[in-house]
C-alpha cells in the first residue's frame, strides 16, 4: 500500500534521514529536525487536555475513585500492584492465587497489561497502584492524539492544523473518554497509530530486515497493551485494505510481494517472544477458551447521540441509556458529526484514501451493531453481518460494541484531508471550519468524576491482620466479587500479606472451556451475598453448615472477617450460626478465628 499521502511525492520516502551526500546524521539531529515548534504546541495541548480530563483524580489520588468505574478501578489498581508485588518477590507475573484462593488467577488471560505493569512496577511500588493507573489512563489519552496527529502531519496532510484537528478527535472522542473512566487497555492505544504505519511500510521499503524487526516489536508491545484493541484494529486495517487495493488490483501483488518477507520475519519475532505467556494464557491453569457476552451491540440511537461526559451530553442529555454501561460509550459520535462525515465522505469521495476510511468506516460502525438493529433496545428483526461472523474463533469473545473504536481514526482522516483541503481553497474554508465547530464542540470532553472511596478497615490498616495470618486465606464477609470487589484493595495495602478467596477477574466457568467473571460461586459465597443483598437471615439447617464448613475448608480460611457493611447485623447472625459462635470485634471489623477448629481445619493428609 502507498505511503498515506496526498501530495505526488511520498512524504516517508522523502524524509529518509540521510544528507544529500548520503551520510547518515545522527538520530538526535533528524528528531531536531522532525520536530517543531508547532509540533510541541499541538503536543502541549494535547497533555493539558489529557490532564483536565483527568484532573479530579489527579488531584485526590488518596482516596479519589472515578465514580462511573464501577469495581473495574479497583482491579486494574490490583492487577498493576500484584504485578509490581510479584517482579519485587523474582515470581512470575503470569499467574498468582492471592485472589480466588486456593485455585487462582491467569493473570495473562486477564486483562493485566503486563505493558504497563511490568514497566511501570517501580512507580507503583514508590507511589501505589492509583498513581500508576491515572498515569497510564493520561499518557493513553495524551500518547494516542499525540501518535496519530504525527502520522497525519508526515504522511497524510501537509497541514499541522488538520493534523492536529484529526490527532485531537482519535485520542479524545466520546469513546475514548468513555473508557479513561475504567479501561487503560482501551485508552492506551498509541503503538496502533504507529504499528499501521509500519504495515503501509512493508508494501514499498526494500530495508525488509529492518522493517521485521521494528514490525514484530510493535506488535509484541501491543499485545502487551492489549491484544481486544490489536485484534479490532487488525480487522478494521484488514477492511481498509481490501477497499483500497480494489480500486487498484494491479498493485495488490507488488504489495504482497514486497512485504512479505518482513511480514514473516514480524510473526516469528512476535511469536518467539510472546509465546509463553500466550501458552500459559489459553493453555495454562485457570485458562478458558471463549469470554460469553449477552447483546452487546450498539444500539443504532448511540450514533445519533451526545456522550453524556461532553458538553453536549450535558446540555442535551436525553436518550443516553442505550449504551452497556458508562464505560462503553463506543460510538456516541453526536448527530452533528455524523452529519459533518457524511458530507465530508461525499466532498472527498474522488480522493482514494477518503474514500475507503470512508467505506471502512461504515462496516466497522455495521459490525458493531451487532446480530441486530436495534432502536432504543427494541430489536428491528433486521439481521446484521455479526449474526454470521459472531460465533467464529477470536470474534465470539469480542464485544462487538467497541468496533465502533476502530472508525476513530477512519474519521480522523476524514476531517484532517477535509481540513486541508477546505484551507487550501479559501472560499470553502469558513463554511467548513464553522461546520467542523458545530462538529466536534459539542463532543468537548468534561472532567471525569470522582467520589470518595469508602476507607480501610483499620483491622488492615493498623497490621492487626498479620496476628491471623499464615498459610490459609482470610474470609471477608461477604467474599469479593465483581459487584464489590474492595476487599482486593486491603490485600493490596496489607503488601499482599494474606490472600483471599472470591475475586473481580475472568476464569473458567463449571466447563473450564467459557470464561466467567469472577470464581465459579460456591454456596457459602452465594449465601453470604444474598444476605448482604436482601438484609434477611436464612434458616441455617444441617444441610447448609456442613456446605459452609466444606466451603472453609476448601478455602484453607483462618479467619472471617466482617467489616463495617451493607446489612451487618444479618450477615452477622447468619455466620454466627453457621460457625455456632458469636465470634468478637478486633478494631473495626467482626472477627471469627477458626484456625484451630478441626472441622474447618483441611486434613493434612490430603
Amino acid at each position: 500500500m502507498p505511503v498515506l499521502t496526498t501530495t505526488a511525492e511520498p512524504i516517508l520516502e522523502r524524509r529518509s534521514g540521510s544528507t544529500p551526500g548520503g551520510t547518515k546524521r545522527r538520530w538526535v539531529e533528524r528528531l531536531r529536525d522532525n520536530w517543531s515548534r508547532t509540533d510541541s504546541a499541538v503536543a502541549l495541548a494535547f497533555l493539558g487536555l489529557a490532564v483536565f480530563v483527568l484532573n479530579h483524580q489527579w488531584r485526590n489520588l488518596g482516596n479519589g475513585y472515578l465514580s462511573k468505574s464501577g469495581q473495574d478501578q479497583t482491579m486494574w489498581e490490583w492487577f498493576f500492584a500484584v504485578a509490581a508485588h510479584s517482579l519485587s518477590n523474582f515470581e512470575s507475573p503470569l499467574g498468582t492465587d492471592l485472589q480466588n484462593f486456593p485455585l487462582g488467577v491467569n493473570l495473562m488471560a486477564n486483562t493485566a497489561m503486563f505493558g504497563v505493569s511490568i514497566p511501570l512496577a517501580p512507580v507503583t511500588l514508590m507511589f501505589g497502584p492509583t498513581v500508576t493507573y491515572v498515569l497510564a489512563l493520561t499518557a493513553g489519552l495524551f500518547g494516542t492524539a499525540l501518535a496519530w496527529y504525527w502520522v497525519f502531519s508526515r504522511h497524510l496532510v501537509e497541514s499541522r492544523t488538520a493534523a492536529a484537528i484529526g490527532g485531537l478527535f482519535c485520542g479524545f472522542a466520546p469513546s475514548m473518554i468513555s473508557h479513561a473512566n475504567a479501561h487503560p487497555n482501551f485508552v492506551c492505544l498509541f503503538v496502533l497509530p504507529l504499528l499501521v504505519l509500519q504495515m503501509i511500510r512493508l508494501t514499498h521499503s526494500g530495508k525488509w530486515i529492518r522493517d521485521g524487526i521494528v514490525l514484530g516489536l510493535m506488535v509484541t508491545l501491543q499485545i502487551g497493551l492489549g491484544e481486544e484493541p490489536l485484534l479490532i484494529f487488525a480487522i478494521a486495517f484488514g477492511i481498509f485494505a481490501v477497499v483500497y487495493y480494489f480500486q487498484r488490483r494491479d498493485e495488490f501483488m507488488p504489495a504482497v510481494r514486497n512485504a512479505r518477507k518482513a511480514f514473516g520475519l514480524a510473526v516469528a519475532i512476535a511469536v518467539a517472544i510472546t509465546a509463553i505467556p500466550l501458552w500459559w494464557q489459553f493453555f495454562g491453569p485457570q485458562s478458558y477458551h471463549l469470554l460469553s457476552h449477552d447483546k452487546t451491540g450498539n444500539d443504532s440511537l448511540s450514533l445519533f447521540q451526545f456522550p453524556s461526559q461532553s458538553i453536549g451530553g450535558i446540555l442535551w442529555p436525553h436518550g443516553q441509556d442505550v449504551a452497556i454501561n458508562p464505560t462503553e460509550e463506543n460510538a456516541y459520535f453526536g448527530w452533528p458529526l455524523l452529519a459533518f462525515v457524511g458530507f465530508a465522505s461525499i466532498w472527498l469521495w474522488r480522493n482514494r484514501i477518503a474514500r475507503s476510511a470512508s467505506i471502512t468506516m461504515a462496516g466497522v460502525l455495521i459490525l458493531s451493531m451487532g446480530p441486530e438493529i436495534t432502536v432504543g433496545w427494541v430489536g428491528t428483526g433486521i439481521p446484521m453481518p455479526w449474526h454470521l461472523i459472531g460465533k467464529l474463533p477470536l470474534f465470539e469473545s469480542l464485544l462487538e460494541t467497541r468496533f465502533a473504536m476502530a472508525a476513530l481514526p477512519l474519521i480522523g482522516i476524514l476531517l484532517a484531508l477535509g481540513t486541508e483541503r477546505a484551507l487550501r481553497r479559501r472560499a470553502s474554508s469558513v463554511p467548513w471550519l464553522v461546520g467542523l465547530a458545530v462538529a466536534l464542540l459539542p463532543l468537548t470532553p468534561t472532567p471525569l468524576p470522582v467520589v470518595e472511596r469508602p476507607a480501610t478497615p483499620e483491622f488492615f490498616t493498623d497490621g492487626t491482620w498479620q496476628n491471623y495470618a499464615g498459610h490459609g486465606s482470610i474470609v471477608t464477609v461477604p467474599l469479593p466479587k465483581a459487584q464489590d470487589a474492595a476487599a482486593l484493595r486491603w490485600q493490596s495495602e496489607s503488601d499482599f500479606g494474606f490472600a483471599v478467596p472470591g475475586g473481580y477477574f475472568l476464569g473458567p466457568g463449571t466447563d473450564d472451556k467459557t470464561g466467567i467473571y469472577g470464581p465459579v460461586e460456591r454456596p457459602t459465597a452465594r449465601l453470604l451475598s444474598q444476605v448482604q443483598k436482601t438484609g434477611r437471615v436464612p434458616i441455617i439447617d444441617d444441610k447448609t453448615r456442613a456446605a459452609a464448613i466444606a466451603d472453609l475448608r476448601f478455602w484453607h480460611a483462618e479467619i472471617l472477617v466482617l467489616p463495617e457493611e451493607k446489612n451487618q447485623e444479618a450477615l452477622k447472625a447468619t455466620v454466627t450460626q453457621i460457625l455456632g459462635d458469636p465470634g468478637r470485634q478486633v478494631d473495626d471489623v467482626w472477627l471469627w478465628d477458626v484456625r484451630y477448629r478441626a472441622d474447618v481445619q483441611p486434613d493434612p493428609r490430603t
